[in-house]
């Protein structure tokens, strides 16, 4: 890949767990691990190709509508996740970061995510970003509530309210866009992630199931990439 035009930033909708599960007649949870295992094997093909942020939306806000033996057992795949890739993370200069509203998973998530947080805070190399608890809707209502009160605390001219004041808001203020959107599974659809930061992001939707998807088809997305023309709105 040194010879192709690599993106910055790839955010992934990892989705086809539970129809990986069911085409061979096994609970959703096997899905959930064999998923865990492809996002071990991206993050580290993301680092050795020099990519500088990968997010992985790994819980949304919606999923807690999931039947809750499914929600417990993934709180506590990730935070078995977390603890046995620390070492994987540190070997490849990958430092954690979180977007969403952490404060609502479990406790005992919430302080392993803090301590691989930390632990990585020095690593240089590719910044994994995990979107826990996440839903872009909520993230840009939170955003426009926090413009509105310092417009109404005089802190801010409505009438001069741009782009970059939004962006300052949101959970992705020191992340840049999204250069590239991989959905799995082929689902034709955004499902509330990134909406404000992939307006100018090439997609790339592939019919592989999540638990699927590892190197050689996270590669094949970054060479389909490098062949696209990036406009953005111009000729």
């Amino acid at each position: 890949m040194k010879d192709k035009k690599l993106p910055v930033h790839v955010a992934v909708i990892m989705d086809g767990n539970g129809r990986w599960a069911k085409k061979r007649n096994l609970p959703r949870i096997f899905g959930h691990r064999e998923g865990a295992k492809s996002v071990r094997a991206v993050t580290e093909a993301a680092a050795e190709a020099g990519i500088k942020y990968l997010t992985l939306y790994a819980f949304s806000t919606e999923n807690w509508k999931r039947p809750e033996k499914e929600v417990d057992f993934l709180m506590g795949l990730l935070e078995n996740h977390l603890k046995t890739e620390l070492p994987v993370m540190m070997k490849n200069n990958v430092r954690l970061h979180t977007i969403g509203n952490i404060l609502a998973l479990p406790e005992r998530v919430q302080k392993k995510l803090k301590i691989v947080k930390r632990k990585t805070s020095s690593n240089t190399g590719l910044n994994l970003v995990l979107a826990l608890n996440y839903g872009a809707r909520d993230e840009i209502t939170a955003a426009v509530r926090k413009i509105a009160f310092n417009a109404k605390k005089g802190l801010i001219n409505p009438c001069k309210i741009g782009h970059e004041d939004i962006s300052r808001q949101l959970y992705t203020a020191d992340i840049p866009d999204p250069d590239l959107l991989i959905r799995t599974s082929g689902e034709m659809r955004i499902s509330n992630f990134l909406l404000w930061q992939i307006a100018y992001s090439e997609l790339y939707v592939t019919k592989v199931l999540w638990p699927d998807f590892r190197k050689k088809e996270f590669l094949k997305a970054l060479r389909e990439f490098s062949r696209r023309e990036r406009r953005f709105g111009g000729i």
